[in-house]
């Protein structure tokens, strides 16, 4: 029977219940209170309180008013932590065409008035206000993307590192475990908390005279705020060292200046070990929400309470994705028991009934993969390990995962395990030196689509045009079609009736409205009505987001077009639909006016008997030639044409 002081305690009288008179932390959440290893408050609070700390949370603290819920629970004798939720609090909120979203995934209920906009920076003020001279510790993704000088996509403006805006004291950036358990040992040891400047995966805010050891040649200095904000360029030249230095085992210090004050972003720890990441997923969560939301729905923790996390980082690299700045390219695996005592444990609850949704991290086939040659990769700065092409020195072998789903299925608690996080078909498709990893993938993928998939396989092949992909950092479309294939055999050898989702994204930089049009026109050939479709969003620390503010690639420096305004992007948007009888006039006065008249035939014919789709005579459609378009460097240089 779970008790009340089975949770964190989140009021004074909870406090009381665990028998303390005071705290040592306080961490305030943007997110629902969720006891569960997916959720970061959560993590971070049971890691400090394993640690012998007594620590509470407030979630989603009311901030209007007289701000009683940051007072409620008093001074902590060492410092205030903020933990602003699980996905950045603007892209949570609001769509790529800012509009609000249909819900609030991490509120009870999917209500939007649980949290403000960038709740680090509101928190932060008001326990400022009430709090002086107590520290404010930030940590979670909203800071963590925030730690420089970073473009606001709803403020369409350049933005400071957040201490600026806040006024806290210092970001962990990252996974938080080792520093914060770090931050809180030199505390107890009487260091006072602003002389601590060089803690690993920290950023502070100080004067100059202030640096630790000051400015060394061993040092990455960016160019300041303030030539950021004059110069477009300076703004993607910081870009690439903040991202190669989030990618490399030996990472050099970044210092940043605004003002009349240097941002220091310290170097990272290593990656968790096994061991250590062992131990923060068997720490004792009741895997629920707080009692204090009984009868109401948490959208998040719905999507997630029978999913089991087995691994993290990604190594792919993806132009437009975050989690390497967050989590880093090299992978930290749990080992086999400990991903079987969590299975175990989700067995054990009323409502299970035999099926785990998910067995997968940041990407579904990247457990235990590393490189071969470790001093290869520590001297490494690459930010993906398969883009432009997958790396000689990485082990690709399948086999330690395989291990994974057959001791899972293997419990006679679980009638099934789908694997719902993404597929890296890629990885699959490719063709080792070794006999035996080539074999694991080969199995690993029959393996997937047999046995692994609830009706629906869902991958993200993101569009059909090789050179946008290139600027993705995804594979050609030529590798989705080859993985169609092994998907549409083994179904047909297994009699499965299966589908396989792909996801695509529209107005990505260097994406032109040529493009989508030929995406549809290929989708339609092989049968697809997208329904997993996105407009690019601009997040804070993307290389997609710098590209498309800048106008430059931080790599190539070499200008490139993005559809910004919001007819070009619904111009792009309007090609995943053309199945909708409501979108055929305005597609077909599109193809007109871009000067591609000869696809409207290819888009509206009807379908071939073999299945594909064809144009008036009866041709199959083919991609148009990429020397069409002009290219300098790896990347292509797209121009707006003239209508």
């Amino acid at each position: 029977m779970i008790q009340l002081t089975d949770f964190l305690p989140t009021t004074k009288k909870e406090v009381q219940l665990h028998g303390w008179d005071q705290l040592d932390v306080i961490l305030f959440s943007g997110d629902a209170y969720v006891d569960h290893p997916a959720f970061g408050a959560a993590v971070i609070g049971r890691t400090l309180q394993a640690a012998g700390y007594r620590v509470a949370i407030v979630p989603q603290p009311d901030w209007h008013g007289d701000f009683r819920d940051f007072k409620k629970l008093g001074r902590p004798r060492l410092f205030f932590g903020i933990a602003p939720g699980c996905m950045d609090s603007m892209v949570n909120k609001y769509t790529a065409n800012k509009r609000l979203r249909a819900e609030d995934a991490y509120s009870p209920d999917g209500r939007h008035d649980m949290r403000p906009e960038y709740p680090t920076i509101v928190y932060t003020q008001i326990l400022k206000q009430l709090f002086p001279d107590v520290p404010v510790v930030l940590g979670g993704i909203e800071a963590s993307l925030r730690r420089v000088t970073h473009y606001d996509y709803w403020q369409d403006r350049l933005r400071k590192c957040i201490l600026c805006d806040s006024r806290a004291d210092m970001i962990i950036y990252g996974m938080g475990e080792k520093p914060i358990l770090q931050l809180c040992k030199m505390l107890d040891k009487g260091i006072p908390f602003h002389s601590i400047k060089d803690l690993p995966q920290t950023v502070v805010l100080t004067s100059l005279p202030d640096i630790p050891h000051g400015i060394t040649p061993d040092d990455l200095v960016l160019h300041s705020h303030e030539k950021c904000m004059r110069e477009k360029q300076a703004q993607a030249e910081n870009f690439r060292h903040v991202e190669e230095e989030s990618n490399k085992i030996h990472a050099q210090r970044l210092l940043q200046q605004v003002g009349q004050q240097y941002v220091v972003v310290n170097p990272p720890y290593p990656p968790m070990t096994t061991k250590e990441l062992d131990a923060v997923y068997d720490l004792p969560y009741t895997r629920l929400p707080h009692p204090k939301y009984k009868g109401k729905r948490i959208p998040a923790y719905e999507m997630i309470k029978f999913s089991v996390n087995i691994h993290r980082g990604c190594f792919g690299g993806c132009s437009f994705c975050t989690i390497s700045a967050h989590q880093g390219k090299f992978i930290s695996s749990r080992s086999k028991e400990s991903i079987l005592k969590e299975v175990r444990q989700i067995a054990q609850m009323p409502d299970f009934k035999g099926y785990l949704s998910d067995l997968g991290g940041p990407s579904a086939n990247m457990y235990s993969m590393h490189g071969k040659d470790l001093h290869k990769c520590e001297l490494c700065k690459r930010p993906s390990c398969i883009h432009p092409s997958i790396c000689n020195n990485l082990d690709t072998s399948h086999q330690a995962l395989l291990d994974i789903y057959h001791a899972v299925d293997a419990l006679p608690e679980i009638k099934k395990s789908f694997i719902g996080s993404g597929v890296r078909y890629d990885l699959l498709l490719h063709k080792s030196a070794d006999e035996a990893t080539n074999r694991s993938h080969a199995q690993y993928t029959e393996e997937l689509i047999r046995n692994h998939v609830s009706g629906r396989l869902k991958v993200a092949p993101e569009h059909t045009c090789d050179s946008v992909l290139s600027l993705m950092r995804k594979p050609s479309f030529q590798l989705f079609r080859e993985f169609k294939s092994v998907f549409d055999r083994i179904n047909s050898q297994y009699h499965l009736h299966q589908q396989i989702i792909p996801y695509f994204i529209s107005s990505h930089p260097g994406c032109t409205e040529e493009d989508m049009a030929h995406l549809a026109v290929i989708t339609k050939q092989l049968d697809f009505q997208l329904e997993q479709v996105q407009d690019f969003t601009p997040t804070p620390m993307t290389i997609s987001t710098e590209t498309w503010y800048t106008g430059f690639h931080p790599y190539t420096l070499q200008p490139v077009w993005s559809a910004r305004s919001t007819n070009e992007k619904l111009s792009q948007r309007q090609y995943f639909f053309w199945y909708k009888p409501e979108q055929r006039h305005s597609i077909k006065a599109s193809l007109q006016r871009i000067g591609h008249p000869e696809l409207i035939d290819q888009l509206f014919s009807a379908p071939s008997q073999s299945g594909g789709y064809t144009g008036k005579k009866n041709a199959p459609y083919r991609v148009p030639s990429e020397k069409a378009k002009p290219t300098k460097g790896d990347f292509t240089n797209f121009r707006r044409k003239k209508k």
